[in-house]
């Protein structure tokens, strides 16, 4: 049974940063690619970030390039995402995601594994 606990969120003003941080237990972490999604009220989950089971590649939502950083540490069976200079409609629940295969994918049907969430909102 993998399990993801996500953390960091929090209630931040328009500019400021947020680091979300998500820990994955029950399966072999440097093994599978990892992602982050997001949910605003009244909208599907999306895709902000990526990346694959080393490390070595990632990939980013348009909205985010450039302000948001996903990262991995494969000791730790931790996964990251830096967020700066925040805008008010990044406001949404987060969520940390796994899939079971190494190589780095932005479809959600390929994510298995879900954290429970953990929510942004940003103040203009």
């Amino acid at each position: 049974q993998v399990q993801l606990v996500e953390s960091g969120g929090g209630l931040v003003q328009a500019g400021d940063s947020l680091k979300l941080s998500c820990v994955v237990s029950g399966r072999t972490f440097d093994s599978v690619a990892m992602g982050w999604f997001r949910q605003a009220p009244g909208k599907e989950r999306e895709f902000v970030a990526g990346i694959n089971s080393n490390g070595r590649i990632t990939q980013y939502t348009d909205s985010v390039k450039g302000r948001f950083i996903i990262s991995r540490d494969n000791a730790g069976d931790m996964v990251y995402l830096q967020m700066n200079s925040l805008k008010p409609e990044d406001t949404a629940v987060y969520y940390c995601a796994a899939t079971s295969r190494p190589w780095l994918t932005t479809s959600i049907g390929d994510f298995g594994s879900w954290g429970q969430g953990t929510q942004v909102t940003v103040s203009s």
